[in-house]
């Protein structure tokens, strides 16, 4: 008898879901009518079919999150809301090796940490090109860039010179020329100077910077920089179109306050937007009006009338957001509940006549009344906006713990969904890009409130699915992530087309090799260099004999072509782990200070004889020379 083909278990999986749907919501509730609980199951089923990815299924779009003090980033599908990937940033990622190898240690530079806020992916046209991923380090005045060829880590540039927390970043320009950066934290210049705090409103600077972009490489420099008033410069944005060319940072303390901030920086109504026409900077630099501080030109923009102008805006703000097409600048402050829209034309033709209401340090204060387009109530604690497709704009209101819906030009509230709890930022489907998907809106809310099983005092953070394709907006998914995310940018998932091998033609690192014949070890004096090979399901050589004390460098190559088939090197004792991709090669680079037999063994599961892949490092102590009993390429010459 034949036998019949069986039905994919996806399509079971519909099929059975759907038809719970419809038991569910056919019976009338307790009280016999046919509305009220059937009503809210059949709510609560759309949303479990808007998120549902079925098994083998991929999601639409990536999400891309800053790990805050963890210094990674995660990668999330959406719908699905399912964790996809770590990407080791700033921290060392022992799952991957990340921070092990030479190269990683290398660009992390001595540090362990770092505190990533605002990931921003490369554009072109404004639009997101799927080439790079930008992220900042907050506490050591950092940026890296994140190759999404192979979602590695590829530069980390910084300390940045001359600017004190780099939380005004990462925000890029939309053909990448440059990425914004700011001083979240006034200090005296140069660093390394010391001034009293009474000191502060004369003796302390902030700096705006542009890091500059390598169109083809992506490789990050440091563009220009602007000395600034000291305050405390906050969020950014790029203009576009019509704004293209300026650049936006919002700052609080305008009062050049010290001490307890909650209370002495929060006297003022308003705080400002820092207006600074990029292009003007960079010839005012490229002039040599800057003067050399730290190995690059700082701007005083005494020294280059028009580059930067302040917009008074709402006491306390979070943030800038530029609307997709480039004419709204929105700004809203936190501690009131309107959020400010402002024009680009009526910010071009106040600097045209010269309608100003004073200044700060040099740097003229636009009239507010001559620069405001409207002031929309979203309600309380606004805090960043993102859009959609439909000339919509969305505010996180992180006091009132939800987000508003409103139209851009009518200035109308439409609707407002709340969120648990606390929201900050939020990040639509490629919502910072000049067209924006509309579809999915996710709240990064502060706090959970147990809304999840109970992992004791360590609560994470919770992130909630919106969806906003209809008028009004609906909450589909809770999800909980690593500490601590602040913002994220969300990218259509077929615009991203990553390996998933290195190809051999393109490894051309010097001590790559690719059959376990020319694997050996070799001596030169005090160092050992160690050409390895990696292949299911051995390491050759199998045996590394050395004298304590040696430098001993060890080159892997896993010469495996096929997808996921990755390897790991896991040495015993000497807190060593790296993962060599298919094709990557690999350096670990180490004294050999402590005598013994090691075993190294593959970290990473790679086949049925996985267990059997390992080798041992024999080093041998008191000064005593390693014996090369056999000619074996394993041994180190003595």
């Amino acid at each position: 008898m034949k036998r019949q083909s069986p039905i994919p278990v996806a399509v079971l999986t519909i099929a059975m879901l759907f038809a719970l749907l419809l038991l569910a919501g056919c019976g009338p509730d307790k009280k016999g009518r046919s509305g009220g609980r059937s009503e809210a199951r059949s709510d609560v089923q759309e949303a479990a079919l808007k998120t549902y990815v079925a098994p083998g299924d991929l999601d639409e779009y990536y999400i891309f999150k800053s790990g805050g003090h963890s210094g990674q980033v995660y990668v999330y599908g959406i719908p699905s809301m399912r964790h996809i990937a770590t990407i080791p940033v700033f921290a060392p990622y022992p799952a991957t090796g990340y921070g092990f190898d030479k190269e990683s240690k290398h660009m992390m530079g001595g540090f362990t940490w770092g505190d990533v806020h605002h990931p921003a992916l490369s554009e072109t046209g404004g639009e997101y090109d799927a080439r790079w991923l930008f992220v900042n380090d907050n506490s050591n005045n950092r940026m890296a860039r994140i190759d999404l060829r192979d979602f590695k880590t590829k530069q980390i540039l910084g300390p940045i010179p001359n600017v004190s927390g780099n939380h005004g970043s990462t925000f890029v320009t939309e053909n990448t020329e440059y990425i914004l950066s700011a001083s979240r934290f006034s200090i005296p210049l140069p660093k390394g100077r010391v001034e009293s705090l009474q000191d502060y409103a004369t003796k302390y600077n902030g700096v705006v910077c542009g890091i500059s972009v390598d169109p083809k490489t992506g490789e990050m420099r440091v563009g220009w920089e602007v000395k600034m008033p000291p305050f405390n410069y906050d969020l950014g944005d790029a203009g576009k179109g019509p704004s293209h060319g300026w650049a936006f940072w919002t700052c609080y303390n305008s009062e050049r306050a010290t001490g307890k901030l909650e209370v002495t920086a929060s006297q003022r109504d308003r705080d400002y937007i820092a207006a600074v026409n990029w292009k003007l900077v960079e010839q005012a630099v490229a002039a040599g009006k800057g003067k050399m501080m730290d190995g690059v030109q700082l701007l005083d923009p005494r020294d280059a009338p028009g580059a930067v102008f302040l917009l008074p805006v709402a006491k306390s703000p979070h943030g800038v957001d530029v609307s997709p097409d480039g004419r709204y600048i929105i700004g809203s402050g936190k501690l009131q509940s309107i959020t400010t829209v402002f024009t680009i034309e009526r910010i071009l033709a106040a600097i045209e006549k010269k309608d100003f209401t004073g200044d700060e340090d040099g740097i003229p204060v636009l009239n507010y009344d001559a620069v405001k387009e409207a002031e929309v109530n979203v309600g309380l604690g606004p805090l960043h906006t993102q859009f959609d497709d439909q000339g919509n704009a969305y505010t996180s209101l992180f006091v009132e713990s939800a987000v508003a819906k409103w139209k851009l030009g009518t200035w109308e509230v439409l609707d407002k969904v709340p969120v648990s709890y606390n929201i900050g930022h939020l990040c639509a489907a490629e919502g910072d890009s000049r067209s924006p998907d509309g579809k999915y809106l996710v709240a990064m809310n502060k706090l959970s409130h147990g809304r999840h099983l109970n992992v004791g005092p360590s609560q994470p953070e919770s992130s909630q699915l919106i969806d906003i394709s209809g008028e009004k907006m609906a909450l589909l998914y809770d999800a909980f992530t690593e500490p601590e995310p602040h913002n994220a940018q969300m990218i259509k998932a077929d615009k991203l087309k990553p390996i998933e091998v290195y190809p051999r033609e393109e490894n051309r690192h010097p001590k790559a090799i690719w059959d376990i014949k020319d694997a050996r070890v070799t001596r030169n004096g005090r160092n050992v260099e160690v050409l390895m090979v990696a292949v299911r399901t051995s390491f050759e050589p199998t045996v590394i004999e050395v004298n304590q004390g040696d430098k001993v460098t060890i080159y892997i190559t896993n010469i495996e072509q096929t997808t996921d088939e990755l390897h790991g090197f896991g040495l015993n004792e000497y807190n060593l782990n790296i993962v060599a991709d298919p094709g990557e090669t690999k350096v670990i680079e180490f004294i050999a200070d402590k005598p013994g037999v090691f075993p190294y063994y593959c970290t990473n599961f790679c086949s049925a004889l996985h267990q059997e892949m390992q080798g041992y490092l024999l080093v041998r102590g008191n000064g005593t020379a390693a014996r090369a009993r056999t000619a074996g390429p394993g041994l180190a010459a003595q």
